[in-house]
């Protein structure tokens, strides 16, 4: 394991550099102001007169057309959605500087070959491990959202440095950054949406809500306790894994766990899960969701209102309501 602090920095790999931040969503709006904050230079490359471009705008920073915005710039991030990005680099790869650097902070493009970059460009990746909001929130309060560094193609000799300034500049050295590879960190991100952070927890909240109201009890009780005390568990999990959830949950529930828990997530879910890794390795979930988005994304979008169309959303809509404070921002 390689884990790099701020002490690692070399603050001359990127001293004066000129950055293109292209995207202005969640990720691109934390790293361009993260980075404006830590001295670097700053544009923002998105489409002129939409919404991105006002938020840009608004917060103070320079705009400019994605092409226009690259020519020029020692170093490119790439953080529109996976699907734009092949189109993306197809435009303003020409205006790309001889041996500039093509940042991604996931690794899908490159890895499963939808962008094969130029020979000339160091090709890193900073991958912050929490969302936008979090990146930009722990950088304001003087800490680090934790990054994964790793370098696909080196034309300079100084791409690692590079990236690993970059990192800094977004406050990643604050939390530790770790380096991997390209191929690592795509496939274990997409494992980790897939089967537990979002696919797996929402399945079984989803499951554990429907088992409590087929079983005759309140919706809004079993709403309380399948999916608003999650976060309770996640905290402790997050701060001091699973030995202070046991700290801080009773016997009862720690005796429930160890014999229950088991027979939900048992042998028949690891297999499904190491079927999943398996498509995800092959290709075959990138083919897939790259011919669905090709396709125009209508299963895509008919699965997504079904999903955001169940009784438990309905049911939570109603109780979060009721807790304004929940609605602070991402």
């Amino acid at each position: 394991m390689k884990l790099f602090s701020q002490k690692d920095v070399d603050k001359k790999a990127l001293k004066g550099a000129r950055i293109a931040i292209l995207g202005y969503g969640s990720q691109g709006r934390a790293h361009a102001l993260n980075l404006k904050d830590s001295g670097f230079k700053i544009v923002v490359g998105v489409r002129k007169g939409g919404a991105s471009w006002k938020n840009a705008k608004r917060d103070g920073l320079k705009v400019a057309e994605p092409i226009d915005a690259v020519e020029g710039a020692d170093l490119g991030a790439m953080l529109v959605p996976d699907m734009a990005q092949k189109a993306l680099y197809q435009a303003i790869k020409a205006k790309l500087a001889r041996h500039a650097t093509l940042l991604f902070a996931h690794g899908f493009n490159v890895h499963f070959k939808q962008i094969k970059p130029r020979k000339d460009l160091d090709v890193v990746l900073i991958a912050p491990k929490g969302p936008g909001g979090l990146v930009r929130r722990q950088y304001q309060q003087g800490y680090g959202v934790p990054c994964l560094i790793a370098v696909a193609q080196d034309a300079t000799g100084n791409a690692h440095q590079r990236a690993l300034a970059y990192a800094h500049g977004i406050g990643g050295t604050r939390g530790g950054v770790l380096e991997t590879t390209f191929a690592e960190e795509t496939e274990t991100d997409l494992f980790g949406e897939q089967a537990v952070l979002c696919g797996g927890a929402t399945e079984l909240v989803v499951k554990g809500f429907e088992t409590l109201v087929e079983a005759g009890y309140q919706p809004e009780v079993a709403y309380y306790e399948c999916l608003h005390e999650l976060k309770l568990i996640v905290d402790l999990l997050h701060e001091g894994g699973i030995t202070k959830m046991h700290k801080y949950i009773s016997d009862t529930a720690k005796f429930g766990d160890l014999t229950r828990g088991p027979r939900v997530v048992n042998e028949r879910t690891h297999n499904e899960m190491r079927r999943i890794l398996k498509e995800i390795q092959s290709g075959r979930f990138a083919r897939e969701w790259i011919r669905e988005s090709e396709a125009g994304g209508k299963n895509y979008q008919r699965m997504l209102k079904a999903d955001l169309n169940q009784p438990i959303e309905k049911v939570g809509a109603k109780l979060r309501a009721r807790m304004p404070w929940l609605q602070a921002t991402r």
